[in-house]
């Protein structure tokens, strides 16, 4: 049975990179590493992560996992005039409703109504967007995971 296709934000592959109980809880829940279709992200996320990689200084072993993880999920290319258009559609949206959003949520939200994928994120940024241009999945970062 195959799963819904998934987009994963910055933050998810974040935790990935961390191994964090936020992870752990989605890769539980949903199988993101051996999903079918394989989850996807946007080319925002890609550069995003490897800034935040340098930015927090982080060491090999986690560069390691920076570099899987942005190997093994498909990136949506920018370039694509439907994805561009609805970047300028969301954009106008959330600046008419007084509330902007980051250019790289901009892009992660546009890739995922696009590309019809389920956002997951811990980010409620995207609360906003759904379900007039997105579906998604919010990963509460604060719900410890049980123990066994």
């Amino acid at each position: 049975m195959s799963s819904p296709l998934y987009l994963l934000d910055t933050n998810i592959l974040v935790h990935y990179v961390r191994a964090s109980a936020v992870w752990e809880r989605v890769r539980g829940t949903h199988r993101p590493l051996t999903a079918e279709p394989r989850p996807i992200i946007s080319a925002a996320t890609a550069g995003e992560l490897r800034s935040l990689a340098i930015q927090w200084a982080w060491g090999q072993q986690k560069l390691d996992q920076v570099e899987f993880v942005l190997a093994y999920f498909q990136s949506v290319m920018i370039g694509n005039a439907d994805l561009i258009r609805m970047y300028a559609t969301i954009d106008a949206f959330c600046e008419g409703t007084g509330q902007s959003l980051g250019k790289n949520d901009l892009w992660i939200a546009a890739t995922a109504a696009v590309t019809g994928a389920t956002l997951l994120t811990t980010d409620r940024d995207f609360d906003r967007l759904t379900p007039r241009f997105i579906t998604r999945d919010w990963i509460d970062p604060d719900i410890p995971t049980p123990t066994a």
